[in-house]
């Protein structure tokens, strides 16, 4: 489990291509990591099966990567991180699972007052429980949904922290991004469809 503040950012600095799926070594600057520890790397928990002294190696499966934007990163992408949480820590951004929902797209990047606007488009999965004021995450940042311009687009604001502590801050129109919908909202249009009040689209 985590919370979507992201505590570092890290960078790729080896891929490998398996039969089985795809390995990425990330730098960071985390200590104390063992193997077998979850990290959310751009929101995906992922488990780090070899750490050594500034860095981990996360494997991910083929199922994995058709979820996610994982394939197209090379040497030298930037990723933001967190840890998962412990027993007494505080949850400052909202219950965040891990586990991508879809990808995004930018559509729109804009600058307003002492913050910028970013539209994604995002699968319809996501759009079904996204609601204005509603808790959203973007590769592992935890957002609020700013406004809903359109359908199947949703707008998020990115204040001046969140730009200089995160990789947000390099997104521009056209960019991919992982999107978890708020987890209670998922569970509540599950159990309405369970029941018939929602149709199955």
């Amino acid at each position: 489990m985590f919370t979507g503040i992201v505590t570092a950012v890290g960078e790729v600095n080896h891929r490998a291509t398996r039969e089985d799926g795809l390995e990425l070594t990330i730098a960071c600057s985390y200590e104390g990591l063992v193997p077998g520890e979850s990290v959310a790397v751009d929101g995906a928990c992922l488990t780090a099966q070899q750490v050594a002294p500034g860095e981990f190696t996360a494997h991910i499966i083929r199922t994995s990567l058709e979820r996610t934007k994982f394939s197209t990163y090379d040497v030298g992408t930037k990723v933001n991180l967190e840890r998962a949480l412990q027993v007494g820590d505080r949850l400052g951004g909202h219950l965040v699972q891990g586990h991508v929902d879809g990808v995004g797209t930018v559509e729109r990047v804009a600058e307003w007052e002492d913050a910028r606007l970013v539209d994604i488009a995002v699968p319809a999965e996501v759009a079904r429980v996204s609601v204005p004021l509603g808790s959203i995450t973007v590769d592992g940042v935890s957002l609020t949904v700013n406004a809903i311009p359109s359908p199947g687009i949703i707008q998020v604001s990115l204040i001046p922290f969140t730009l200089q502590h995160t990789t947000l801050g390099q997104r521009q129109r056209g960019d991919r991004a992982h999107l978890e919908a708020d987890t209670i909202g998922k569970y509540v249009a599950q159990l309405l469809r369970a029941r018939g009040d929602l149709g199955a689209s």
